[in-house]
């Protein structure tokens, strides 16, 4: 019995030192924290850094410094900057490339400008100390981007230019912070910068021309084996730190651009970034807010007026380098109110870049304990500043931008996609398909038709297709999408997809490519017509030979007059999500007046296309196109059916003319309602 209390004694000894019983108490804190502040309305964030501080050394010493803390905070540190770089709109961002590199430019200059004088002038250090801390000014941790993300406005204009900011003003303070070190140490020679200039551009090549190949055969090659996508992921991450660093930059570098390098092969509404997001929101970014609480010492406001003097200065002049970069961002690009909130409550959070700088600074003899005790408290300070201001900013522009037509977020939230499938050959390709075009808004599931003859083994085959059918659905479940399986008994499947899209009031029938072989392919061949003319819904057929997020651009062919089908937003608005989700520049082939009726509806409804319009008016000899279509083109072709005021004689039986011209390319027909 003493026996087993000395061990209990010994084990809650503090700090905690078993690494269990420290996992369980974080976890521990990250499931409660939250609900017992919530009542009084502190962000999560905040509440997460000032249980950092309580259970720190520094505070009721509950937790000391140990490696096992350190391995999940820099973890937590390096998901952030990851998801950062994944979530990333690279179309918008390409479209605004420019804007981000001149906020970039602000953020970093106005800090220094504001924070060298007064470091030199002022506080009295020297030339190399002032730069270094004015330096540490200009970067910012993306902090606040978890709520971002988690309130949904991450493709907010602002959002793309202030994490494009970033990886330009950190890297650039990196950089300084290596030069400076260079210099203090008498070793800023031209070798030093020659070997600089070379490992960045190597490290650079290597994460945007190999990793992007090897992850895309990666996927292809065990398509299967979902558990190992996100593996890889992780691999890919945590080795493009340790890249990063190795070229002389910090280790958040090489995760954002791991971010980016990934950006495209991870669908935002697929499973796999499901999975990135929540293990990342629930564990390892936790982890490193509440590492960033425990290393603030709020002893240091009582050490002496020096250590109060040097943090009240370094705070002001963060904050105000920072809002004003913010401010002239958004008097330049014209933004709102709350896009410059947004702004500077993304920017303006110091964390991890922040600190790294000091401590290499402190480390190395250039800046004294004052700088980096005052550098603690101005992370704490901005660290809740940001937070509070985020919250707002996002809930603002959340308000603003949902105010839409009642009748849009209607239809949204009725929209209905019917599956009809004969076998599971290519089910979850379509599946897949159909979580990436799906409306978030909906209410209704995915919906999975199987029609089987009406015979003595109608009830076994329904039941055959229902097991078959398991995985895909525990698949497209992990997307947090809901799969419906229906079935009916019809002696003529056409007719059986046709009611059964009435009963269930579907806007979508997604189907499988009519090919020369097999029940549903031979069944949609021949009974096309049959289909078109029995259902007034939105057809898609969908030819996968090879995976989606193996092309490179979509190809659109577009008939004249079909601006003006009822089913023209329908499809449109979906081919700019199907764009979006694979980050794929659109080439669009039609007429001027169907082209400015295109342009004008993305206009209004801001959908986020990259378009390459080419004019294109010989629509009796279609087959000209074929040298312009590429083998990693997604080929989409927009027909129609027949009376409709949009076809014309060369669209009939359109798939059959597409598979004989393109039969290795992964290929869509619309036909819209």
């Amino acid at each position: 019995m003493n026996e087993l209390m000395d061990k209990l004694v010994h084990e809650f000894q503090l700090p905690l030192e078993n690494p269990v019983l420290v996992f369980s108490v974080i976890l521990f804190i990250i499931l409660l924290s939250p609900l017992v502040f919530k009542r009084i309305n502190i962000p999560g964030i905040i509440v997460l850094i000032i249980s950092g501080i309580l259970i720190g050394p520094y505070g009721f010493n509950l937790l000391g410094e140990s490696l096992f803390v350190d391995v999940f905070s820099t973890i937590g540190l390096l998901y952030i900057m990851f998801i950062a770089g994944l979530e990333l709109d690279l179309n918008e961002f390409k479209a605004h490339r420019n804007k981000s590199l001149i906020f970039g430019l602000f953020t970093f200059t106005i800090p220094i400008a504001i924070g060298f004088p007064v470091c030199y002038f002022i506080l009295g250090y020297d030339f190399n100390a002032s730069f270094l801390t004015a330096s540490m000014f200009a970067t910012h941790t993306l902090i606040t981007y978890p709520l971002v993300s988690k309130l949904g406005i991450s493709k907010n204009q602002a959002v793309a230019i202030t994490v494009g900011g970033t990886i330009l003003t950190d890297t650039a303070v990196l950089i300084i912070l290596a030069v400076i070190l260079g210099s203090h140490n008498g070793g800023l020679t031209s070798e030093f910068w020659i070997k600089l200039g070379i490992s960045l551009t190597l490290f650079s090549a290597f994460m945007f021309f190999v990793i992007p190949r090897i992850a895309k055969w990666f996927f292809r090659k065990l398509e299967s084996e979902k558990h190992s996508h996100y593996i890889f992921v992780l691999c890919v991450v945590f080795f493009a730190a340790f890249l990063a660093e190795i070229a002389g930059v910090e280790p958040i570098i090489g995760a954002f651009l791991a971010g980016l390098a990934l950006n495209r092969l991870i669908p935002h509404s697929s499973a796999l970034m499901n999975r990135i997001e929540f293990i990342g929101n629930s564990l390892f970014i936790p982890f490193f807010l509440i590492s960033v609480g425990m290393i603030v010492d709020i002893s240091v406001i009582t050490s002496g007026p020096m250590a109060l003097i040097v943090a009240g200065t370094l705070s002001i002049v963060a904050i105000t380098g920072k809002w004003l970069a913010a401010f002239i961002t958004q008097k330049w690009f014209k933004y709102s109110k709350g896009q410059r909130q947004l702004i500077f409550g993304l920017s303006g959070g110091h964390a991890a870049a922040t600190l790294a700088v000091i401590l290499v600074g402190h480390r190395a003899g250039i800046l004294d304990d004052n700088i980096l005790n005052g550098t603690v408290i101005l992370i704490l300070i901005t660290c809740i500043l940001v937070s509070f201001v985020t919250e707002r900013a996002a809930k603002n522009i959340m308000i603003s931008t949902a105010e839409v037509d009642e009748e849009i977020l209607s239809a949204n939230a009725q929209e209905h996609i019917l599956i009809p499938i004969a076998n599971t050959v290519n089910v979850g390709k379509i599946l897949e398909l159909a979580v990436l075009i799906k409306d978030k808004k909906s209410n209704y599931p995915l919906s999975i038709l199987t029609v089987v003859p009406n015979n003595r083994e109608a009830e076994k085959n329904i039941a055959k297709t229902k097991q078959n059918l398991e995985n895909f659905i525990k698949e497209t479940a992990a997307t947090e999408n809901n799969v419906d399986i229906l079935a009916t008994i019809d002696h003529n499947a056409a007719s059986g997809i046709a009611r059964t899209a009435k009963e269930i009031t579907a806007d979508i029938i997604l189907v499988g490519w009519p090919k020369k072989t097999g029940f549903l392919e031979k069944l949609i061949g021949d009974k096309m017509d049959s289909i078109l003319a029995s259902t007034d819904k939105t057809l898609i057929i969908c030819d996968f030979e090879n995976s989606l997020i193996g092309n490179k651009r979509m190809f659109l062919i577009v008939p004249p007059l079909a601006e003006i089908e009822v089913g023209f937003s329908l499809w449109i608005t979906k081919l700019s999500k199907l764009a979006t989700e694979l980050t794929l520049p659109i080439e669009l082939y039609c007429n001027q007046q169907t082209f400015n009726s295109i342009e004008k509806f993305i206009k209004i409804n801001k959908l986020n296309m990259q378009l390459n319009f080419k004019l294109f008016n010989e629509w009796d000899n279609i087959s000209v196109l074929s040298k312009s279509i590429l083998q990693t083109d997604l080929f989409v072709f927009v027909s129609s059916r027949k009376g409709y005021v949009s076809h014309f004689n060369y669209l009939d039986k359109i798939p059959a003319k597409m598979e004989n011209k393109f039969p290795s390319q992964t290929k869509i027909v619309i036909y819209p309602q």
